[in-house]
């Protein structure tokens, strides 16, 4: 896949992320889909490092989906671990 479809899969893992953890985020929408494209990298680069299994060029891989929406969800409890008090 090319960089462009790794951002797009980021941006449709954030929005699926933020299905999954309804609430206030600090960083708002953009943020969170901001936090998904990140993530989809580094489930990626977990998968593939860590984990044994090769990304595949297909962007219909459901490994690929898994790994970058976990990667969201990871990110997303740690930036609400980090930043959620910060405005109240």
């Amino acid at each position: 896949m090319s960089i462009i479809g790794w951002i797009v899969l980021g941006l449709l893992a954030g929005a699926i992320a933020k299905f999954l953890l309804p609430g206030r985020d600090p960083g708002g929408f953009i943020g969170t889909t901001l936090i998904g494209v990140a993530g989809a990298f580094i489930g990626g680069w977990i998968s593939a490092r860590w984990l044994d299994h090769p990304i595949s060029e297909n962007f219909y891989d459901g490994a690929t989906w898994a790994a970058a929406i976990g990667g969201s969800l990871v990110l997303l409890v740690g930036y609400r671990i980090l930043f959620g008090h910060s405005r109240r």
